[in-house]
Order: C-alpha cells, then structure tokens, then sequence
C-alpha cells in the first residue's frame, strides 16, 4: 500500500475535531492531568461519567515523573499503596509504611488505565479562563499552550462543565483565575487564596485530605493545588497524598452526579 501524505493529515485533524468536539459538554472538566487529576478522572470515567482532562503541558504525570530531585522513583504510603494496586503499579516495600514506585511505570500505567477507562485527555491545552454564570463556575475557556506562550493575540474557545476540577498543582491556576476574575468568595477561612506553606510531609499528608473539596459553587480543588488554596504545608516527593485525594474527590463528585 503507498501511503498518501494528506490522507495522513486528514485523518489526524478529521478524528481531533471529532474529539475535541465531544469534549465541549461533558459532566466533569479537570485541569491538570498529574496524579491527582488522572486519579480523580479514572475513578469518574469508572462510574460513566463524561470526564475529560486538559494539560498545559505535551507530556502528563505532573512531578511524579522525576519523584525527589530526578531520582525516578516514588513513595507512597501503606493507605495509598492499595490505590497503586488496583491501577497495577508494582511497589515494593522499604520499611514499615513505606512504599516505592518507578516513577516512570507509575505515570505510564495511570495514563493508560485513565484513558482506558473512558478519560479523554487534552495536552498542550491551557485553560485561560472560566465560565462563570448565576455566581457558580461552569465551565473553561481553552486555548493552546503555544498560544500563551507566543503572547499571541488568539482568541480561545469555550467548554461547559457541570463541575471543574483544579488539579495543576501548586500554582492552583483555575483557583487564582477565579479569584482575579469572578468577583466570588471563596471557601477558605480568608475568602480567598491561602497559599502553601513549607514543606511537611507528615501534615501535608493529612490535611490534604481534608482540603480537596469544593472551594467555590462548582469548583474542586485537589492534589498540592488543595493544600495550597487552603493553606497547608507541601509534602514534597510522597505521592500517597495526591492519589488518596483524586479518588476522594471523585467520591464527591459521584454524589453529586
């Protein structure tokens, strides 16, 4: 068979719209796709939920990638261990209560059971803004990641959302959108962002558990963005935290659904 150069093309852009447009009204649309947010929207597209995830960046996996200073490998806890488990990661134990993980095995695995489960995710896709409307947010303005690094004058594109997730981590970039831009109060003990605190990873570890919730009408927060909206310490390369809250979230979600 000779291959032909613009069928390659057409194909690719013919299936892209297909997709993007199907992911233009979904149930739940969460930003980030590390950790946190490939948990949160595997135990969703689990359940049949119309879930999809927009990543700034080309690659996913958030930190987890490069666990503690480029040594690619994790630790999780024994309560989070049993999540990594069930995606079929292998741990191995180090000692009472602690767990490793290859870093790579672990990114690769939660993108694949992610997806496999009906997870539709966007890379190289930024969300510049939200919809907000009847003060509860709705919905993302989308563009591409190139666009926003250009500084490129292109106006973006919108999608609707019964409920958005922040899952990018300590920037908490939807959660800082909303606080610049909406105008609502929201659920923290300030009315606004907190801000993370230095690093303890036996803190961190609690209270993130606690913090991922909803932090104004239709917007959660999980994963390191949770601590840092509410203003809890960092905990540095122990991804428990950030898989028990993704699933946690989820949980809630469900209910709600």
């Amino acid at each position: 068979m000779q291959l032909d150069d613009v069928k390659i093309s057409r194909a690719i852009v013919e299936t892209y719209q297909d997709k993007i447009l199907e992911a233009l009204e979904v149930d739940v649309a969460i930003v980030g796709a590390g950790p946190a947010g490939m948990t949160c929207a595997y135990y969703l597209a689990k359940e049949k939920v119309k879930v999809v995830i927009f990543e700034r960046k080309l690659s996913v996996g958030g930190g987890m990638w490069g666990g503690g200073i480029m040594f690619n490998e994790i630790v999780v806890q024994e309560r989070a261990r049993r999540i990594l488990g069930e995606f079929g990661v292998t741990t191995k134990r180090y000692e009472e209560g602690y767990y490793t993980a290859d870093a790579v095995e672990a990114v690769s695995t939660l993108c694949s059971k992610t997806t496999k489960a009906g997870a539709r995710i966007f890379n190289l896709v930024s969300a510049e803004d939200v919809l907000v409307r009847r003060r509860r947010i709705c919905g993302l303005v989308l563009n591409w990641t190139a666009v926003e690094m250009a500084n490129l004058h292109v106006d973006p594109i919108t999608m609707h959302a019964r409920f958005v997730v922040d899952a990018t981590g300590h920037a908490a970039e939807v959660v800082h959108i909303v606080q610049r831009k909406s105008g609502l109060r929201l659920k923290t003990k300030t009315g606004s962002i907190v801000g993370e605190q230095s690093m303890w990873a036996e803190v961190a570890e609690q209270t993130i558990m606690k913090n991922s919730r909803e932090v104004a009408g239709g917007l959660y927060v999980c994963g390191m963005c949770a601590n840092a909206v509410f203003g809890a310490p960092r905990m540095g390369p122990i991804f428990g935290g950030m898989l028990l809250s993704g699933e946690k979230v989820a949980r809630d979600l469900l209910k709600r659904l």
